[in-house]
């Protein structure tokens, strides 16, 4: 299907935010809008992004193959994608998949009969303070099981818009790929949705309470009536070890004495004796 002029002039317009010589970076951005066109991306959105960009296609098509949120295939209105990395697994993301599939009739990367709805497993969707996660359309729904994952796509599948846990209201998949290619959300709203949760400062909290348990107000007794912990005494630094002396040079050997000669006894002349 041919883009709409509206795609093309956004595509125009988000083309000129880079400077000159540098339009090919505009290339993810322009994957996400020609997405939101047909729910994925065509090979009419490669040609486009190939020919505003004057990049071949081959380019396009690379990151388009690489990036997981480009689709090669039709993606319905609700795109449900269920974390089932480590520790979302462990926590039981994989049942949480094991029922959506099921319930729904489709495996990953499928869409229902009705084209509204596409399950997908996630490899990670950067929320393990909040495990198990789900995100529709990339909006989150923290801390799920299999129970509250189901009442989740009911809901969509009644036409309803549940709440997501954090961020802004959900919204179709065509709409959110606009806005993930740069463009407005025009709806007051949508900067209104909760934003960070406890599970996320968890560790700072703890922090400030051990702080606050060792230390206390202003240095002084700790805040919570508990015993002030000791500081251990820094050990003293060890002495240096004495340099070990340099072994002795061996003294040379006493040459052995020299025998002595039998000095010569002097010869006695007797012609001499007398005179």
């Amino acid at each position: 299907m041919p883009l709409t002029e509206e795609t093309r002039a956004a595509a125009a317009d988000i083309i000129a935010q880079y400077p000159a010589g540098h339009s090919r970076s505009a290339l993810l951005p322009l994957l996400h809008l020609v997405q939101a066109e047909d729910g994925c991306v065509t090979a009419e959105g490669v040609e486009f992004c190939a020919s505003a960009l004057g990049i071949t296609h081959a380019e396009v098509s690379a990151v388009a193959t690489f990036y997981t949120m480009y689709k090669r295939r039709p993606v319905g209105d609700w795109l449900v994608s269920v974390c089932t990395n480590l520790s979302c697994a462990l926590l039981g993301g994989e049942e949480v998949y094991a029922r959506l599939s099921r319930e729904l009739g489709v495996g990953h990367d499928q869409t229902t009969a009705d084209g509204t709805i596409t399950l997908e497993h996630a490899e990670c969707l950067a929320a393990c303070d909040y495990a198990p996660v789900l995100t529709v359309n990339y909006e989150f729904f923290d801390q799920v099981d299999p129970q509250s994952a189901s009442e989740i796509v009911e809901a969509l599948r009644r036409g309803e818009r549940p709440a997501p846990t954090r961020g802004a209201p959900l919204c179709t998949f065509a709409e959110a790929s606009r806005q993930l290619a740069g463009l407005p959300d025009p709806r007051p709203e949508a900067a209104a949705g909760p934003g960070v949760g406890d599970p996320s400062i968890a560790g700072l909290l703890v922090t400030d309470t051990a702080d606050a348990t060792v230390a206390g107000p202003a240095g002084g007794a700790p805040a919570n009536g508990a015993p002030a912990r000791s500081t251990p005494a820094k050990a003293a630094p060890a002495k240096a070890a004495p340099a070990k002396a340099a072994p002795a040079k061996a003294a040379p050997a006493k040459a052995a004495p020299a025998k002595a000669t039998p000095a010569k006894a002097a010869r006695t002349d007797d012609s001499t004796k007398g005179s």
